[in-house]
C-alpha cells in the first residue's frame, strides 16, 4: 500500500473514532435533549422518514391484498377506526385527543395515507407498528381480517368531508368484538378465538414485550424497563409453583397469564387481556428460562 493510501486510511479511521467519541460524549453528558417538547432536527427527521419508507416497502412487498371494496368491510373498518385510531390520528373535522397532541413525533394524519401508500404498506404498518413513534403493533389486539377492514376504510377516508365522516352509519359491534376480555368496553375489538396451537417460545418472547411484561419484570434476554415492580423471571422454569399457589406447568401458566385475579385474588398482577394463543406462547417461552445447565 502506498504512503498516501496509508495516510488516507489513518485519517478516515481517526475521523470515525472522533465522531464516535463525540457521539458518546453527547449521550453520556446528557447534552442530547430527549424531551418530547424538543423535536428532531430536520436532517434527523428526514433520515428517519427515509428509513421508515424503505423498511416498510421492503417488508410489505410480498403481502397479498384481499378484496377491499366491500361496503360491509368498509363499515366494519369505520367502527374499528373510530375505536382505535382516531384518538391519535384524528379524522376529517375531528382533532386527535389531547394526549396525542404532545407525542413526538406527531402521529400522522391518516386522511391522506391512501394517496401516499399502497394497501399492503398500510396493512404492514398497522399490524407491526413503528418503533419509537408510539404506533403499536395491532397484531396482538386485532385479527388480520380486522386490520384489512381498517385498511379498507382508510382507502375511502380521503373522499369524506367532515360532515360525511360524522354522519356515516355505524354498524352494530359483533359479539366477538365487545366484552370478550376483562375490562373490555364497547367498541373495543377482541380478536375472535382461533384453534389453539402448541406454544411457540419465540412468538412468546415477542408477545412479552407487546403485553408490557418487561415494564414490571426483568426477563433474561428481553430488553425493557430497568425499574421493575415485580420479581425477576430468571429461572422461571425451575420454580415449583406459580405465584405460590399453582404447580408450575405450561397449562397452569397459561391460566395464570389470562386471569391472575381469578387464581390469586388481590395479586398485583393485572389481567392484560391476553389472547389464549399469546398466553400459550408466553408460557412456552417462560419454560426456556432455566438456570440449570
Amino acid at each position: 500500500m502506498s504512503r498516501w493510501k496509508r495516510v488516507a486510511a489513518w485519517l478516515v479511521a481517526a475521523m470515525a473514532a472522533s465522531g464516535a467519541a463525540l457521539g458518546a460524549a453527547v449521550i453520556y453528558f446528557g447534552w442530547y435533549d430527549v424531551s418530547a417538547t424538543g423535536p428532531h432536527t430536520v436532517p434527523v427527521h428526514a433520515l428517519l422518514d427515509v428509513a421508515l419508507t424503505r423498511s416498510v416497502k421492503v417488508r410489505s412487498a410480498d403481502i397479498d391484498v384481499p378484496e377491499l371494496d366491500s361496503p360491509a368491510r368498509i363499515q366494519r373498518g369505520d367502527g374499528l377506526f373510530r375505536a382505535h385510531c382516531v384518538q391519535c390520528h384524528g379524522a376529517p373535522g375531528q382533532a386527535p385527543e389531547p394526549y396525542a397532541l404532545g407525542m413526538n413525533p406527531a402521529p400522522a394524519s391518516l386522511v391522506g395515507s391512501a394517496r401516499e401508500r399502497p394497501a399492503a404498506e398500510m396493512f404492514w404498518i398497522t399490524r407491526h407498528g413503528i418503533k419509537m413513534t408510539g404506533m403499536p403493533a395491532w397484531q396482538y389486539r386485532l385479527t388480520d381480517e380486522q386490520i384489512w377492514d381498517v385498511v379498507a376504510f382508510m382507502r375511502v377516508l380521503p373522499t369524506l368531508s367532515p360532515e360525511q365522516y360524522r354522519d356515516l352509519p355505524q354498524a352494530e359491534p359483533r359479539a366477538s368484538e365487545v366484552g370478550a376480555i376483562p375490562g373490555a368496553t364497547e367498541g373495543r375489538a377482541e380478536a375472535p378465538s382461533e384453534a389453539p396451537r402448541v406454544g411457540d417460545a419465540m412468538a412468546g418472547r415477542d408477545a412479552l414485550q407487546q403485553y408490557l411484561c418487561v415494564t414490571c419484570h426483568a426477563i433474561p434476554g428481553v430488553p425493557g424497563a430497568r425499574h421493575h415492580v415485580g420479581p425477576s423471571l430468571a429461572g422461571m422454569a425451575d420454580r415449583s409453583r406459580i405465584a405460590g399457589v399453582l404447580p408450575n406447568t405450561p397449562d397452569n401458566m397459561r391460566q395464570w397469564l389470562m386471569d391472575p385475579q381469578q387464581i390469586k385474588p388481590g395479586s398485583a398482577m393485572p389481567a392484560l387481556g391476553l389472547r389464549e394463543q399469546d398466553a400459550r406462547d408466553i408460557a412456552a417461552f417462560l419454560q426456556t428460562l432455566s438456570n440449570v445447565d
